[in-house]
């Protein structure tokens, strides 16, 4: 019996010296960190806002951390392919992503097999900022508020289209929400490849409707090629704040953005989680930077951390999950 309980005495000190060797290690990693070259991967082609914003981390973070931050890009699939190469980095700080709501709030009720949990396989870091949808309309459409817009819908049902960037995009998403919030309204959707075209034919006045990004209409909004009605987000976006959110025409819950949020692996050392969040939050809150990320058409925010942006996405994915399944779109 007593050799019993000191093979149990022994076991326990063994595994309680165990579990202070391997928090010594994570602890001495993240003094260390980083050693080398890391890599944020981009789940979208180059040129598109997701990238750029990428890009103006990178070289922020290279100056910050004294290593090289290179931008690698693996399209596909709507993020997927580059967010689960990603997820099955070793978590070692040195593969970073840069995940949007695609990726991460609407793909997981969207994609029937996807190849990652968003929750369980990544550890956030920061929110580095928004990208609030928008309800544009062509010069010849009569209404010049959202409120108008809405009462000419209700009046003519079956008369307007909208475009989006394809069927279950963030944009597609929104004029959902938009058309629900604002009492079913009667718009039929069209979907193109990409928001690119679908903006172009807007201009171009093939459709009268588009639910786009404030950074794909608001070079020609201001140009008077279109007319933005109203962002879809609690309050008026910085970079443009003369556009009147949807909650002013009374659609309170007319919410819908894209987010630029950074993940790593899970199992990443919290050290190295925390040194990562605490130097973005330094370079989120330069003025420099927050003035790019305006020029780009993003909300930046300067007070995110690990725990905030975990809540903001337990609050995206939410936010998307019933719509999706309302529309029964999957993939």
């Amino acid at each position: 019996m007593h050799q019993v309980a000191s093979l149990s005495t022994r076991v326990a000190t063994a595994l309680a010296l165990g579990c202070v060797a391997l928090a010594a290690a994570s602890t001495t990693r993240a003094q260390t960190y980083p050693e080398r070259t890391i890599r944020l991967i981009v789940p979208f082609p180059p040129g598109g806002q997701t990238d750029n914003v990428s890009r103006v981390l990178g070289n922020a973070l290279s100056v910050q951390l004294g290593q090289q931050v290179v931008i690698d890009n693996r399209a596909g699939a709507a993020g997927t392919i580059g967010s689960a190469e990603a997820a099955r980095a070793l978590p070692d700080g040195y593969t970073l992503l840069m995940g949007t709501a695609s990726t991460h709030a609407i793909n997981p009720s969207f994609m029937s097999r996807l190849p990652y949990d968003v929750v369980k396989d990544f550890a956030p870091v920061i929110t580095l900022g928004t990208g609030p949808m928008t309800i544009s309309v062509h010069p010849s459409v009569p209404a010049r508020s959202l409120g108008q817009l809405i009462a000419d819908a209700k009046t003519h049902p079956g008369r307007y289209l909208y475009g989006t960037a394809g069927v279950g995009t963030i944009n597609h998403l929104g004029g959902e929400i938009f058309k629900s919030r604002a009492g079913g309204l009667d718009i039929v959707h069209v979907p193109y490849k990409g928001a690119g075209p679908a903006v172009n034919d807007l201009i171009g006045g093939q459709i009268p409707i588009t639910c786009s990004s404030l950074s794909s209409v608001i070079a020609h909004h201001r140009s008077g090629r279109l007319r933005t009605l109203a962002v879809l987000k609690e309050e008026r976006s910085v970079g443009a704040p003369e556009i009147p959110t949807a909650a002013e025409a009374g659609l309170d819950d007319a919410v819908a953005y894209t987010f630029n949020m950074i993940f790593v692996p899970a199992a990443t050392p919290r050290g190295i989680v925390e040194r990562l969040s605490t130097t973005m939050r330094q370079i989120a809150a330069e003025r420099n930077f927050a003035q790019t990320m305006i020029k780009m058409g993003v909300d930046p925010i300067a007070d995110s951390d690990p725990s905030k942006a975990a809540a903001m996405l337990r609050t995206e994915i939410a936010r998307y999950k019933p719509v999706i399944h309302a529309l029964a779109l999957r993939q």
